[in-house]
């Protein structure tokens, strides 16, 4: 996957007034990201080229960065930018500033805010001003893990202070890093641009240098917060790649120098490969060389390995011949320093299924602890539950959208004198919508339409869905009217719905009297169905009726609004109804809109779309427009009355007489 390009805005300009009357210079450069598992390493890359810029503007401050500054600007912004795009998942701000803190005693200070745009935020006391003050935290005062993720710990260590501004639809956490060699010595002026640029090379692209990493930590309290915070970050993910993503940078460089994760291809048979689907490095020019050196020999896993840890041999290098640990003559390491080390692997399962393998590295050392590799043990089998319910939920993902593309029309037919435009939008929750529709011919110079919402969701609306569309097809070759055709598939319903319940009754005596519980539910939808027949001077007549479903709108060129038809109940759920049926004509430039209730019943809080009229409304801005124009300006506008996607299913079909 290519990188995210970065956008840099890099600002200088005055700094406040400080006390004693000193003025300390401002360096600002922002950028946003996207909400996707490469925001964190662009994020990191921002970071550096930003110091790398300010290093170059010879800046006091900038020019006395040190190594320590920088890997703890990165890893600062690795963990904010995470736990936003991890806990958010929407377009993240990131802004990066140097202050001059002026005084008696020279300072200055990294300042760092990352932002997001989680609708559902609250918004704490009156709207904070901005600035790096804190609001809702400050160091010490740790927030609930289970929102934020315990990466602020780490944060909280390595800042000199640290926060949480909220405002209206925006989360803000900032961090304060005292720039620790202000008084860095002078450099005579000219080899200053020389040292000046060096500086900023080594910040853009840093030498390799270990981190002392303390095996200690990871005691009675220090495994179980680790796995917890695993556990909170991994669940709920639904993409097994974004899964694996999320599991490389939880175990580096926290466990491990580097690490790999291979997913096994689903229904790819004993014989099929398995991919490499992340590779992670403490060092970023190490990912790369790691890359090629493991794709070029497959991992030498038994086959008989099981969740536990097997040692396996070092990564060859590039170059080196295959199975030969070691570097060839001239080839490149594939880690910084050209060490070797300890490599861990172990198998991720779920079920008792293999789902893949993770293989992690130590460099330097000729074992891994024992502790560390039980804890990473833990930690791949809760890898293994996520990556599990990803597949589960992809399987069924799959298999909803293959059943639904079988219960919807391959094409819907025209309407002479009429042209149509059709909005379906399923939505994205993985299972069968209950929304359905249909156009077709009938004997007799006539074309009939339907707009269908069956109640619930799943397999129980596919089946309905299933079997009202070929009924409502049937009746309505067979000659019968608009009202008939609803009276008689209220009863197939009905009776369909009879059997249910007796084959339940059986099933329960069969139980011996025990009362099961399958999950059945009374078999109703609501449906728009109407009937067209063109007229000889131009246009159509329509005859609609609606049983329990938002009633068809009708717009004049004139931008007046009408409703189109009388409600009545629902089909499926009362035995003796008698349908009744509306006849209007539809002349050259009206235009009919018929939609579900994903459309009337969209939500922005506690407010719904139609509240008012709404629909009326927008329809009423569309006079003159043609049918295709209608279609998308309301479907524009179900959208945008949310910030949220709709959580229901969006159909409108609109006919416009030409």
């Amino acid at each position: 996957m290519a990188p995210i390009p970065l956008q840099r805005d890099t600002v200088q300009r005055p700094g406040t007034t400080r006390a004693g009357g000193a003025h300390g210079p401002r360096l600002a450069s922002r950028t946003s990201l996207p909400g996707i598992p490469l925001a964190p390493s662009a994020a990191r890359r921002f970071v550096r080229a930003a110091l790398a810029e300010w290093t170059g503007l010879g800046v006091p401050a900038a020019v006395g960065f040190s190594d320590r500054l920088a890997d703890d600007a990165v890893t600062v912004t690795n963990e904010l930018v995470t736990n936003a795009v991890v806990h958010a998942g929407t377009t993240v701000d990131l802004v990066l500033r140097l202050e001059d803190e002026g005084g008696d005693e020279p300072s200055a200070a990294l300042v760092l805010e990352v932002t997001d745009h989680h609708p559902a935020r609250p918004v704490s006391g009156d709207e904070p001003e901005p600035g790096p003050e804190p609001d809702a935290a400050v160091a010490g005062e740790l927030p609930d893990p289970a929102e934020y993720g315990r990466g602020l710990q780490l944060v909280a260590t390595l800042a000199d202070s640290w926060g949480i501004t909220y405002r209206t639809g925006l989360k803000t956490v900032w961090a304060r890093l005292p720039v620790d060699d202000w008084s860095a010595p002078p450099t005579p002026p000219d080899g200053e641009a020389l040292r000046r640029g060096l500086r900023a090379a080594e910040i853009l692209a840093p030498a390799a240098r270990r981190t002392e990493r303390d095996d200690a930590v990871w005691d009675s309290r220090g495994a179980p917060a680790f796995l917890a915070e695993a556990s909170d970050l991994l669940a709920g993910q639904l993409d097994e790649d974004l899964v694996a993503a999320i599991a490389g940078q939880l175990l580096v460089p926290r466990l491990a120098d580097w690490c790999a994760i291979w997913l096994e291809t689903e229904g790819g048979g004993p014989a099929a490969e398995p991919r490499l689907a992340r590779v992670w490095h403490s060092d970023e020019t190490g990912s790369e060389p790691l890359r090629t050196a493991l794709e070029r020999a497959p991992l030498p896993l038994p086959a008989g390995a099981g969740s536990g840890p097997v040692a396996v041999p070092w990564p060859a290098h590039p170059g080196a011949p295959a199975g030969q640990p070691g570097e060839a003559e001239g080839a490149r390491p594939p880690h910084p320093g050209g060490r070797d080390g300890a490599a861990l692997a172990f198998r991720i399962t779920a079920g008792g299924r293999a789902l893949g393998t993770v293989l992690v590295g130590r460099e330097g050392v000729t074992q891994v602890p024992e502790t560390v590799a039980s804890l990473i043990e833990d930690f791949v089998r809760r890898l293994g539950l996520a990556v599990g319910a990803a597949r589960a939920y992809t399987r069924q993902a799959t298999i909803s959208r293959i059943l639904q593309r079988g219960l919807l029309p391959s094409k819907v037919a025209d309407i002479p004198g009429v042209t149509s435009s059709l909005v379906y939008e399923p939505s994205d929750d993985g299972v069968v919508g209950g929304d359905f529709y249909d156009i077709f011919p009938c004997p007799g110079d006539r074309w009939c339409f339907v707009l269908g919402d069956v109640q619930g969701s799943g397999p129980e609306a596919a089946v309905v869905t299933g079997l009202a569309r070929p009924w409502l097809r049937l009746l309505s070759r067979e000659g019968f009217g608009v009202g008939e055709v609803l009276d008689r598939l209220n009863r197939l319903l009905l009776d369909d719905a009879m059997e249910a319940a007796e084959a339940a009754a059986l099933m329960v005596a069969a139980a011996g009297g025990q009362q099961l519980h399958d999950g059945t539910q009374s078999r109703f939808l609501s449906l728009l169905y109407g009937e067209v027949v063109p007229l000889p001077g131009g246009g159509v007549r329509c005859t609609v009726a609606s049983a329990g479903h938002p009633l068809p709108l009708l717009l004049r060129p004139d931008g007046s609004v009408r409703p189109a038809a009388e409600p009545q109940v629902l089909l499926g759920v009362v035995e003796d109804v008698a349908y009744e049926s509306q006849v209007f004509d539809l002349v050259p430039g009206d235009t009919l809109l018929c939609v579900t209730d994903g459309v009337t019943e969209r939500r922005s809080g506690p407010l719904m779309f139609d509240d008012g009229d709404g629909l009326a409304r927008v329809l009423a801005g569309c006079a003159g427009l043609p049918a295709e124009a209608t279609a998308e300006k309301i479907r524009r506008a179900v959208h945008e009355f949310a910030e949220q996607p709709p959580d229901d299913d969006v159909a409108l079909l609109v006919l416009h007489a030409e």
